[in-house]
């Protein structure tokens, strides 16, 4: 009988443990931002910004590896990620990199680098802003 109770505490244990949600999809938060672009001359000499239409951003879930979603701003540049639960996530998207253009001579081909935002969502039905995003062009 003792070895019964035992094991069936050990059951339980283990199956409630993984039940647990983890960081993703199916909850009811909201994750929203918005993506500015800096327009940069091939030297990176500033011409201006404006809001970033039609930018993949991307989101990863919890410690994840790689991202599980993404979405496309806006015209105004806004984007959003719906349904989450509580939990950690990161979101991203790509920008020049500034520090591999500037010359001389200019490496037009400098790679992409990701600017990232972390941010947590700790209750049920929560709208967290991630402020804007910078990147450069």
């Amino acid at each position: 009988m003792k070895k019964t109770i035992c094991g069936l505490s050990i059951f339980i244990l283990l199956f409630s443990a993984s039940c647990k949600k983890q960081a993703g999809e199916g909850g009811q938060a909201t994750i929203r931002g918005k993506v500015i672009e800096r327009k940069m001359s091939d030297g990176f000499t500033f011409f201006g910004q404006y809001v970033a239409a039609d930018k993949t951003v991307y989101i990863v879930y919890g410690d994840d590896a790689t991202y599980g979603n993404d979405t496309k701003t806006g015209p105004d540049g806004v984007f959003e990620f719906q349904y989450l639960r509580k939990g950690n996530y990161k979101v991203y998207t790509y920008s020049n990199d500034s520090a591999g253009s500037v010359g001389p001579p200019v490496n037009l081909s400098a790679p992409k680098i990701a600017i990232s935002k972390s941010v947590e969502i700790t209750s049920r039905k929560q709208l967290v802003e991630t402020g804007n995003i910078v990147i450069y062009n």
